[in-house]
């Protein structure tokens, strides 16, 4: 990757670390537990505490992603990066602008 890649990469990134930290701020006000006295009928207890819980999944993706994030913008200007970790091939620079955070090639992925 030369290096207007390696900058255009790294804007990207920045962006998506922005996006993932707002994301955890609102999925964290809506995964809060549902109080067992909220005076809502049965069916509305139920979807908001299933609500919740996809809030808990998305929150957990979230900081997932974002601590995937920070470590590729740490390594991006290693030699190594853009190495797939599994086969030693490297990714293609698509695959990398679209998904950063990914140390696979899309066969090594593939084969998870």
């Amino acid at each position: 990757m030369d290096d207007e890649g390696r900058a255009e990469l790294k804007m990207k990134i920045v962006e998506e670390i922005e996006v993932q930290k707002h994301l955890i701020v609102s999925f964290t006000s809506t995964s809060k537990p549902v109080a067992p006295d909220n005076a809502i009928g049965r069916l509305t207890r139920m979807e908001a505490i299933s609500s919740q819980g996809i809030s808990e999944a998305s929150l957990n993706s979230a900081r997932s992603k974002l601590v995937k994030l920070e470590k590729a913008l740490s390594k991006l200007d290693l030699p190594d990066f853009g190495i797939c970790a599994r086969c030693s091939n490297p990714i293609p620079q698509g695959r990398i602008m679209l998904m950063p955070e990914n140390v696979l090639c899309v066969s090594c992925a593939e084969k998870n």
